[in-house]
């Protein structure tokens, strides 16, 4: 990766270049033809993971170091991945790149903590009659569920049962508490997830007897690095966890980062690891790191059964409802009656400050959503509504929880809401209520997965207002990050009644009785949007037909004429009691498609045999993009599905994404970090004033640009002086420019 040279010679390359600016599209997105610059140096330090084609001995790796000087060896890595940590000067990491047996070097990253009703919901009560082998109860009695999040309060008297011990990867020691007596850094985001999997007091976990391991690798405020994740999915391999939860993730969507390539050796090595799927939704090609690892069950959220708010709000004929999203972070929206609200503006200090006991109107924009959040707050308000600045739908989310209702609305009912304030006499607006369940949370992450064209999240479970355990009482909350302990301590149920299982036997259990959940009357979700659909405990319990593979991925077809075909082999076993008899339904007719399925055939008990699909595709009549759907498989009357991914050519995935900027590691320093899932033959940051839009140069430019995870760190000297800059990010491969526009702060 490449720093800038000096400050001086950026800024004569950027004065003497013609920049072209025109308005192209709805969102007003500058288009532009950016000149090229001079390569940047390598100078700053940094770490990173290395990955080995093969186990090294510590010793070896110490040897190999030696040629750099500069570059310490930090962790060595022996079960999670064959690899190490070091810190070092990009120069040195550039050379041991081009070393025999290093298959990647990747620069850690941030990871962020991304039941009353939901339990029972998906089958969690009805379990409690089922019996193991030993005719004990089917609580997850005796399986170990290790939760990698922000650590746990032990002490709350609906875990002290459950806790058995673990690390604490911040800090170095073995008391994985939550961040406490930090003000506005405590967390609470473990002790929730792991009140989902296995309270055992006021609340019922969905296995309320497993045994919790605490891996505390996020601290203050709810953030760690890759090599916190990495050394305690390392420390659980070691403990010989029966499972992993990780509720946490980035916003790169690529199969190859070391935390996804690391679950995937977990679960190999007989460890069920489920993951988060990520809050960027409801746009595709959002789901993030580790909900990516092939291997892992990652988790998408839908509704359980709740109650929905609505506003209302105008008088007489002009009466309109609008649909409330609540943000992640926030408490659960319960006011109730009539209140009054006012127009905040953007949620500044000043412009909150007669919000004492109202409801309070913001305009997405310029602070972020915590800033706007906590504002309102501090002025003493009951609620916050913030409505987009564009059109169309959003969902959000809050660095840190907060004490009061936070929620989104769409720009036409904000306007239309700040019209009303404005004109009418009444400055109140009311709250109803609806009944709801079996949705897609708009804020959960969709697929597919770049790169690779793996289908996920791989299954759904209740992500939306959910309470559980927080450090000295409950909670409710909402997110993929609640979504995974559900299906975690789903899998603590099933071994406990199939200990002798492998996690692939686990997953297909989950994913061949899960429910499909359906948009429309006539329509279903997308499998990169639901994966196998919404669990079922009760039935996975009783599944006696797996699959392996549980979701079929076919690639990308790039011929540009001719019939290609492809198949994939799926293991087919009856782990039953009983004959059982199986065939293979064939799909609606579809214009250019083919499919090859295998005739119906009888399995004995404990029998299994291979079977090959194949799929052939006529390119002439298909148009480029993604498509999707689900094979079925009659068991008997049974239904079966098995979900399924193409792609012709390549889609519209994003050629840029993950776009992140911020304060560097070191005094005067800037950083940013952006993901190219398959490279870019030219990538750029062009920056401009906010107000007048004049260029005022790069903050960086590459042609080509390699694929993956691009971070680097430039020093305040070499950036243009203090104010707001919109910065327009673009990456441009095989005739398609993906363009990502932020607003930077630069002190």
């Amino acid at each position: 990766m490449m720093m800038m040279k000096s400050g001086k010679r950026m800024f004569i390359y950027m004065v003497v270049f013609l920049l072209l600016v025109t308005y192209s599209n709805e969102k007003g997105v500058a288009s532009v033809t950016l000149p090229p610059l001079p390569k940047l140096s390598k100078s700053k330090n940094v770490t990173v993971v290395v990955t080995l084609d093969k186990a090294f001995e510590a010793t070896k790796i110490s040897e190999l170091l030696q040629r750099y000087p500069t570059l310490q060896l930090r962790t060595v890595y022996s079960v999670a991945l064959n690899g190490f940590s070091l810190r070092g000067s990009m120069n040195e990491i550039e050379q041991l790149k081009k070393e025999n047996d290093i298959q990647a070097v990747t620069e850690v990253s941030t990871y962020h903590a991304v039941l009353d009703e939901s339990v029972p919901y998906i089958g969690g009560e009805r379990v409690r009659g089922f019996l193991d082998k030993e005719n004990h109860r089917i609580t997850g009695k005796g399986v170990k569920v290790g939760v990698i999040d922000t650590g746990i309060d032990y002490t709350h008297p609906d875990l002290q049962r459950a806790y058995r011990g673990g690390k604490d990867l911040v800090d170095g020691d073995e008391d994985p508490m939550e961040t406490e007596k930090q003000g506005e850094l405590d967390t609470l985001h473990g002790t929730h997830v792991a009140g989902i999997i296995a309270a055992n007091g006021k609340l019922k976990g969905v296995a309320p007897e497993a045994e919790i391991y605490a891996y505390r690798a996020l601290g203050p405020g709810g953030a760690g690095d890759t090599e916190q994740v990495l050394t305690a999915i390392e420390s659980a391999m070691k403990d010989k966890m029966d499972v992993l939860n990780l509720s946490l993730g980035n916003n790169v969507n690529g199969p190859d980062l070391p935390i996804s390539l690391a679950l995937n050796k977990a679960v190999e090595s007989g460890i069920v690891a489920v993951t988060s799927n990520g809050n960027s939704g409801p746009e595709v090609w959002t789901v993030g790191s580790p909900g990516t690892s092939e291997k892992a069950i990652s988790v998408g959220a839908s509704t359980p059964p709740l109650k929905v708010p609505f506003m209302i709000y105008g008088l007489g004929s002009k009466k309109h409802h609008t649909r409330l999203h609540s943000f992640q972070g926030s408490r659960k929206w319960n006011l109730s009656f009539s209140e009054d609200v006012i127009d905040g503006g953007l949620g500044n200090v000043k412009d909150v400050k007669h919000a004492r006991n109202k409801i309070v109107l913001l305009e997405r924009g310029t602070l972020t959503f915590q800033e706007k959040a906590s504002n309102a707050a501090k002025a003493g308000a009951k609620g916050v509504i913030i409505y987009n600045n564009m059109g169309g739908t959003f969902s959000g989310s809050l660095e840190k929880e907060m004490k009061i209702p936070v929620a989104s609305i769409n720009r036409r009912d904000g306007l239309r809401l700040k019209k009303v304030l404005e004109q009418e006499r009444s400055k109140t607006v009311r709250f109803l209520y609806k009944n709801e369940q079996d949705r897609l949370a708009d804020f959960s992450s969709r697929g597919p997965v770049t790169v690779s064209w793996g289908i996920k999240p791989d299954v759904l479970a209740p992500g939306v207002e959910i309470e559980s355990t927080i450090p000295n009482g409950y909670m409710s909350l909402d997110g993929t990050s609640m979504s995974a302990p559900h299906v975690a301590g789903a899998c603590a149920l099933i071994l406990q009644k199939h200990p002798e299982w492998t996690p692939d036997q686990v997953k297909s259990a989950l994913m061949s009785t899960s429910k499909p959940l359906r948009k429309s009357a006539g329509e279903f979700y997308h499998t990169y949007e639901q994966g196998a659909g919404r669990i079922q405990v009760d039935e996975a319990l009783k599944a006696d037909t797996l699959l392996n593979p549980s979701s079929l991925s076919f690639g990308m077809y790039t011929k540009k004429g001719g019939i290609e075909e492809h198949h994939e082999t799926i293991l087919i076993e009856n782990t039953g009691t009983k004959m059982r008899n199986y065939s293979f339904k064939v799909p609606l007719k579809e214009k250019g498609l083919t499919w090859e399925l295998p005739k119906s055939l009888n399995l004995k008990p404990k029998e299994k045999k291979k079977l090959k699909v194949g799929l052939q595709v006529n390119p002439a009549e298909l148009e480029k993009g993604v498509f999707d759907g689900y094979l079925l498989i009659m068991e008997g009357t049974k239904k079966i599905s098995l979900p399924y991914l193409y792609v012709k050519e390549e889609p519209d995935y994003p050629r840029v994404m993950g776009f992140d900027f911020g304060q560097g590691d070191q005094a005067g320093a800037y950083r940013y970090e952006m993901y190219l899932p398959r490279g870019a033959e030219e990538f750029g940051i062009a920056l401009y004033e906010e107000d007048s839009l004049k260029f005022v140069g790069y903050l960086d430019w590459s042609k080509p640009a390699p694929s993956g995870l691009i971070k680097k760190e430039i020093m305040k000297k070499n950036l243009p002086p203090r104010g707001e800059y919109k910065a327009i990010i673009f990456a441009r491969r095989n005739g398609r420019e993906d363009r990502i526009e932020k607003t930077l702060h630069i002190e």
